[in-house]
């Protein structure tokens, strides 16, 4: 076995065409594969890029949505009084809200819960 590495290993040394074929076989290998710009870090890379346009293609979506709505608001006074009464529960002197909820505090909801169970 040390033989055959031996005559392999002075084949190298001798050789002066495998000598520039491993060296750029190596170089080949740590540039594509072990080195920070590396082939594999360029497609992560392109991956990240992708999925960041994504975001700003949804964000641009967002953002005329949003637009759409101040002009509507902007020539509507009856969108604004839709949103006070629907997010802030705003009202007229006149009129009264009720909310309704299916939400049960903890402690109720923990004795309907031993009561099913009785």
């Amino acid at each position: 076995m040390k033989e055959q590495l031996k005559k392999v290993w002075h084949f190298v040394k001798t050789s002066t065409l495998l000598k520039y074929v491993v060296v750029t076989v190596f170089a080949v290998v740590f540039i594509g594969f072990v080195d920070e710009n590396s082939v594999l870090s360029h497609l992560r890379n392109k991956q990240t890029i992708s999925s960041l346009e994504q975001e700003i293609s949804l964000y641009n979506a967002q953002h005329k949505e949003n637009q759409n709505r101040i002009k509507q608001l902007d020539r509507d006074p009856k969108a604004i009084e839709k949103i006070a009464r629907e997010r802030y529960f705003m009202k007229e002197d006149d009129e009264d809200i009720f909310i309704l909820s299916d939400d049960l505090p903890e402690e109720e909801n923990n004795l309907a819960d031993d009561e099913a169970t009785e």
